[in-house]
């Protein structure tokens, strides 16, 4: 008994660190995740010119 009473502080602060840092971990890679589709997008999106514009940029 005396030895649970000496590791659980010491498991309970490394549980937390554990959760902390998988969170971490995950919000991050969500972020990644949100910045490459938004710079998909807006690759797309210059690449891809209306109708109206592309036959202007044709004529010049």
């Amino acid at each position: 008994m005396e030895y649970l009473t000496v590791l659980l502080p010491s498991l309970a602060v490394g549980l937390i660190f554990y959760f902390v840092m998988k969170a971490i971990f995950n919000a991050d890679r969500a972020e990644r995740e949100a910045e490459s589709v938004e710079r998909t997008n807006r690759e797309n999106a210059i690449t891809k010119l209306p109708p109206e514009e592309d036959a202007a940029a044709e004529e010049k």
